[in-house]
């Protein structure tokens, strides 16, 4: 069975990645997000939709033709035509505006394409290729995604997954390592309503008197069990339930049977540390040796020093408990939709904004084979800076998880943008 390899840069990304720093998923007013594979799509008419101010974006965008994307025709289209949807879901929610929320495609201008989806009589088990491929390249637009400078923008592609662990609901025998809902006592601060310069920022924290401090450690949270958050599993192996919390969500295969996803709630508010480099720096391994596997083995030779270890990073990711509905269906990103494996990925909100299609053209891990796909910009990451910049989401399980941790390539992108609606632009 093979594991990511874990070095440094890697944790570093892994930590970034994906559902650990981004927000709350809901873009309703006053709503929280809800499971919108689940939804029919509802296509409001266009004279009775909000719109907000215009969101700036830091780069520019360049208007090509079909022929311009490499691979396009060979790209099978697989699970597209179930993205597009749920991303139409999305796009169709109410628009709140407020500049708390990472930027998002314009609702208005997706509004026609989004009702001749609705209207196409397709559905994910009827569509076929050549007709999703001709309804998109009858409905939108390649837009070249350009640097601040103008220039074609190139970047890193990197992957993230949804790993697996072992669990029970109960803490017995080999399962002693919990996993946290999120705790009554956890406060978030939005900046951002008060001061505007520093939208989109957040601060945990909770109440000492009439105080608000710093929310526990994972070493404080360890060492106090009357005050713990609940816990939803008790997983059997300490370094696996880690990595699940660096991941940001993951399944939880529980001993009586059932599988489980646990979902981003919330975190401790703490910066994130590498245990990996913990390791290295205690002399323990090296740290070009920091695997999994290795990080396990270790783990099973110093079971004492196991806590020491996991408290090395302060940060603490808190979870919901979902039933998975669709298999093909993973996490909800940071724009509140079920990611698809292959077909989504997470992208800097200040070049391109989430609910957007997009085309990528990148390698498969460690080789010079073409990736190029349709995919859908939605999910956001802290390391995940820059025009083009990608991370592509692999699905789960422990395959997808050693092409995540492989995956290091150079990639372009092009937006897929409605035709009416001019050049591509946020809310």
């Amino acid at each position: 069975m093979k594991k990511i390899l874990l070095s440094s840069t890697l944790l570093a990304l892994l930590a970034a990645c994906s559902t650990v720093p981004t927000e709350g998923p809901s873009d309703e007013v006053g709503a929280p997000a809800q499971n919108i594979a689940e939804q029919p799509l509802n296509v409001p008419p266009l004279t009775t939709m909000r719109d907000t101010a215009p969101r700036s974006l830091a780069g520019k965008f360049q208007q090509v033709a079909w022929t311009a994307l490499p691979g396009w025709q060979n790209d099978d289209l697989n699970h597209v035509w179930k993205g597009f949807i749920n991303n139409c879901k999305g796009l169709m929610r109410p628009i709140s505006g407020s500049l708390a929320m990472q930027a998002r495609a314009t609702p208005r201008a997706w509004q026609p394409v989004c009702q001749a989806a609705a209207q196409s009589g397709m559905t994910a088990d009827t569509a076929t290729a050549p007709a999703v491929r001709q309804f998109l390249q009858a409905h939108l637009q390649p837009w070249r995604v350009l640097d601040a400078g103008g220039k074609p923008a190139q970047n890193t592609v990197t992957g993230y997954y949804e790993p697996s662990v072992r669990a029970s609901r109960k803490q017995h025998d080999e399962y002693q390592w919990p996993l946290y809902a999120q705790p009554d006592d956890l406060l978030t601060i939005d900046l951002g309503t008060v001061y505007p310069e520093l939208a989109g920022k957040r601060v945990r924290g909770k109440l000492a008197g009439k105080r608000v401090v710093p929310y526990d450690t994972r070493a404080e949270i360890a060492a106090t069990p009357t005050r713990q958050p609940p816990a939803i599993v008790w997983v059997n192996d300490p370094v696996e339930a880690f990595f699940l919390q660096i991941q940001g969500s993951g399944r939880a295969l529980l001993d009586n049977g059932e599988t489980i996803r646990l979902a981003y709630a919330d975190h401790n508010g703490r910066p994130y540390a590498s245990i990996g480099q913990w390791l290295a720096s205690k002399g323990e391994l090296p740290l070009a040796q920091t695997s999994m596997q290795n990080i396990k083995a270790w783990a099973r030779r110093n079971p004492a020093r196991v806590q020491e270890m996991l408290n090395a990073n302060p940060a603490m990711v808190f979870f919901n408990e979902e039933t998975i509905v669709d298999p093909e269906l993973g996490p909800k990103g940071a724009y509140g939709i079920p990611l698809i494996g292959q077909r989504s990925v997470a992208i800097d909100t200040s070049f391109v904004p989430l609910g957007t299609p997009l085309y990528l053209s990148t390698d498969y891990p460690a080789s010079s084979r073409p990736l190029e796909r349709l995919v859908f910009g939605q999910d956001t990451g802290a390391a995940i800076k820059g025009a083009a910049r990608t991370d592509f989401y692999w699905g789960s399980g422990d395959e997808a998880g050693a092409m995540a941790g492989r995956m290091k390539q150079r990639g372009d992108m092009w937006v897929l943008w409605p035709k009416q609606a001019g050049a591509p632009s946020a809310r």
